[in-house]
């Protein structure tokens, strides 16, 4: 384990909390020990893909560090979502939904957008530098006595985060918590919990060398969530992935209802809410075998994410027959609060900025179709991806879609494709194309090439949409700021 790589996090300030006394927001020293602690951990999120195999990831050594922090993991019920799309939306629908029923939830999420602390939330409160650095003092204990004990055993960065999650969301009384899978599901660390329901939002090709390179495959390594007399809902349809799915079930002893056969989900169009340039919004009617829901408006664009939707209010009416009543009226307000940025998230108009996590060929095709109805004049894209991602791929959808494209590399995360690879595989698209060495060069020819009446979209990778949204939400800031000063 010790040939991976490791790569230090800029510093990053420690959030505010409503709840800290001010000497907390004075003490960046003791706060940034603790984040420099959790990210030399050994982190796939940043290793390189060649780096990496199943035999790595082994469910005995978070057990061993959950057991002996005391098993927080068994005193919280939960929700737990797999997907190769969708899972993130999902999962933030059913967290939102629990909320606006007046539970206190936990939401755990991968990765992170700016802050670590974002990955676990209880009611959309991350927990505060004094709160974090407690938690990780109690963590790094345990974890460096596993370690001693054995050196194979010491946990890495995604069992070490999964392990503080599970703390906070015990420390601040949540009364469920859901969580979508970081990678696959078997052998995925959140795959601990004990779920009410679990939930598998899609099957496309990603993250192949490591789950598989036929959907077959990939939907075994996802469906190794499944729990004996625990209901899933899949919103697999398609045969080749959709058996193993339901061969796991059948495995574990539980029952699956599957979109199309058992839960019925139909799309509906809402009118544009203005004359600008709007995304396509739609309303879901779901029916489940407990009951009906007609015509609840998805407050997130795009007719993939009334999917989502339909597949959360149907979690929702599991979860109201196992013992957390969630009423109708209850369900369309929560699900009327969710926010969920980098999904089709609007920055600016004028022209219309748009920044998209899409980072495979599933999503990319789930965003074109989006932004097709888009009424503008030109469409200009900024891409960037990883190095184990299909970028030729996602190119071609975007050359489809786009009349222009912009090629550059997030400078966040090891793992960006250089630019020169990306040029190379561009070589043979139709539209024009250039290269940015930079999210912020890539954002400053975006806005040479595109006037106020068209579109730019930033995608490709999550890590490229969540460093050029940083910096369009700094620089909406310091514009802000400037204004009120003069």
């Amino acid at each position: 384990m010790q040939d991976f790589e490791t790569h230090d996090r800029p510093i990053q300030p420690p959030p505010a909390a409503p709840s800290e006394s001010p000497a907390a927001a004075d003490a960046p020293d003791r706060y940034q020990a603790a984040l420099d602690y959790i990210y030399r951990r050994i982190d796939y999120e940043r290793t390189s893909l060649r780096r990496r195999h199943l035999a790595d990831f082994k469910l005995q050594r978070p057990a061993e560090l959950l057991r002996r922090l005391g098993s927080p993991h068994e005193q919280i019920p939960a929700v737990h979502i797999a997907g190769t799309k969708g899972k993130g939306s999902t999962a933030a629908m059913v967290a939102s939904m629990l909320t606006g029923c007046g539970y206190r939830v936990g939401l755990f999420t991968s990765p992170h957008m700016v802050r670590f602390e974002e990955r676990m939330t209880v009611d959309g409160r991350m927990p505060g530098a004094d709160q974090l650095c407690s938690l990780t003092d109690r963590v790094r204990e345990v974890a460096d006595a596993l370690q001693n004990d054995d050196p194979a055993m010491a946990p890495t960065f995604f069992e070490i985060t999964t392990a503080l999650a599970w703390l906070y969301f015990l420390e601040e009384g949540a009364d469920i918590v859901v969580l979508e899978t970081g990678l696959g599901g078997r052998l995925d660390t959140t795959t601990l919990c004990r779920p009410l329901v679990t939930l598998i939002t899609s099957i496309s090709y990603d993250h192949t060398a490591l789950l598989g390179r036929t959907l077959r495959a990939i939907a075994r390594e996802k469906a190794g969530i499944a729990k004996a007399d625990v209901p899933m809902l899949s919103g697999v349809c398609d045969a080749e992935p959709a058996e193993p799915i339901a061969a796991a079930c059948r495995t574990v002893g539980a029952t699956l209802y599957q979109v199309d056969r058992d839960i019925r989900i139909v799309p509906g169009q809402l009118a544009h809410a203005s004359s600008a340039p709007d995304l396509p919004r739609f309303s879901v009617s779901v029916e489940t075998p407990w009951r009906k829901h007609v015509e609840v408006p998805v407050p997130l664009p795009g007719i993939h994410q009334a999917r989502n939707a339909g597949l959360a209010l149907a979690a929702m009416d599991v979860l109201d027959h196992r013992g957390f009543p969630c009423p109708q009226e209850s369900l369309t307000a929560g699900l009327a609060a969710v926010r969920c940025p980098l999904r089709v998230e609007v920055m600016q108009q004028a022209p219309l900025m748009i920044v998209d996590s899409a980072h495979n060929g599933a999503s990319m095709e789930a965003l074109c179709q989006t932004l097709a109805a888009v009424p503008v004049q030109r469409r200009v894209a900024v891409f960037g991806t990883s190095r184990d991602k299909d970028a030729a791929a996602m190119l071609r959808q975007l050359d489809a879609a786009f009349d222009e494209l912009i090629l550059t590399q997030y400078l966040s995360n090891p793992r960006a494709l250089p630019i020169g690879e990306l040029a190379r595989i561009a070589a043979e698209l139709k539209s024009p194309w250039k290269t940015a060495a930079s999210p912020d060069a890539a954002l400053q020819l975006a806005r040479q090439s595109a006037d106020e009446q068209d579109l730019v979209c930033i995608t490709g990778s999550f890590f490229l949409a969540a460093e050029t949204r940083e910096l369009l939400t700094s620089r909406s800031e310091s514009a802000a700021q400037a204004r009120t000063s003069g």
